[in-house]
């Protein structure tokens, strides 16, 4: 009989996230044909996201209001109770804000070893390889586990998602004892980015930095991220400078993101910004300062005031698009 690897699926409202699939995929990456792949999803009012999730792997539903929204400890005790009977040989969590908050806790409970911010995952002899960057990005290392239990986090937008199955898999719903011990109470969540495509998910990525000038700099920047179906993000110094919200800031003290485009506009390109985006497969720079460092990472770039650049970008992007007629 085969290993058991157990996925921790996450969902966006009632929705899977993409990198819940990723998973999925790096669960059957590191594992062998005769070993079972599990997905967990926790939460409430989840039918449909389960329902989808049974197309790629066998599910694990654990249905409760007090799972409704994150909240460290409800979580690890309802995860906790489904893997202590399963004795997972392996974990496996996105390399979000729920899964770094998770996957150390769980280590921790299992006594397993954990490999994070995995990036690929290749087959060496008998041993599974992981890759993981270091030094912001600047170099990568190769890391095998020598034991098990296992846990894993996978950076979003890196390893393929899983294909869905004609047919579906088993759903099997446990129930949650409530912990009595809790030392915090969510009382209310309030949402800024209900509506959006997920920065880290996202696979074009519109960024701004000082150079927008103001809020009202980052409307183009918005409207281009919309004709190309992508997400808005910025500089730690558009947001110390309060042109946006901080949950957009991308960076070593923000998000890292690798999506298939990056377009870097009236960004410097500091070594912290590079931090958080350097990973992305084209970076395209916008800067009307020919010596500026991003242009240094980037694949392409406009030498010009994004003002009048990225309006006639997003123009002809709509008309490619939007109207290819």
């Amino acid at each position: 009989m085969g290993n058991t690897y157990v996925i921790v699926a996450e969902t966006k409202g009632d929705r899977l996230r993409q990198v819940s699939l990723e998973a999925i995929h790096a669960a059957a990456l590191a594992s062998h044909k005769e070993d079972k792949r599990i997905a967990l999803l926790l939460g409430h009012q989840l039918k449909e996201a389960a329902d989808e999730l049974a197309l790629y792997a066998e599910v694990i539903l654990i249905d409760h209001p007090d799972l409704a929204a994150y909240q460290a400890e409800t979580y690890f005790a309802a995860l906790t109770q489904a893997l202590d009977p399963i004795q997972p040989h392996a974990v496996i969590f996105g390399h979000t804000a729920i899964g770094r908050d998770l996957a150390p806790q769980i280590a921790a409970h299992l006594s397993a070893g954990q490999i994070s911010d995995v990036t690929a995952i290749s087959e060496n002899g008998d041993a599974i390889t992981y890759t993981r960057p270091l030094y912001a990005g600047k170099a990568f290392e190769n890391r095998q586990f020598s034991s098990s239990p296992q846990v894993i986090t996978i950076r979003p937008n890196n390893i393929a998602p899983a294909q869905p199955a004609s047919t579906s898999s088993s759903i099997t719903e446990l129930s949650y004892t409530p912990s009595t011990s809790l030392r915090s109470v969510i009382k209310d969540v309030v949402s800024k980015s209900a509506g959006r495509i997920d920065l880290t998910e996202a696979k074009v990525v519109v960024s701004g930095g000082r150079g927008v000038k103001s809020k009202a700099g980052f409307q183009p920047l918005e409207e281009l991220a919309e004709v190309l179906q992508g997400a808005v993000g910025a500089s730690r110094g558009a947001c110390d400078a309060g042109y946006c919200d901080y949950s957009l800031q991308i960076g070593q003290t923000g998000k890292v993101v690798t999506p298939e485009i990056y377009i870097a506009c009236g960004i410097s390109g500091a070594i912290q910004h590079l931090a958080g985006m350097s990973q992305s497969r084209i970076i395209i720079a916008i800067n009307k300062d020919p010596e500026a460092p991003i242009f240094k990472v980037a694949d392409y770039g406009i030498v010009g005031d994004l003002f009048e650049v990225v309006p006639l970008l997003t123009e002809e992007f709509r008309k490619l698009l939007c109207d290819p007629s």
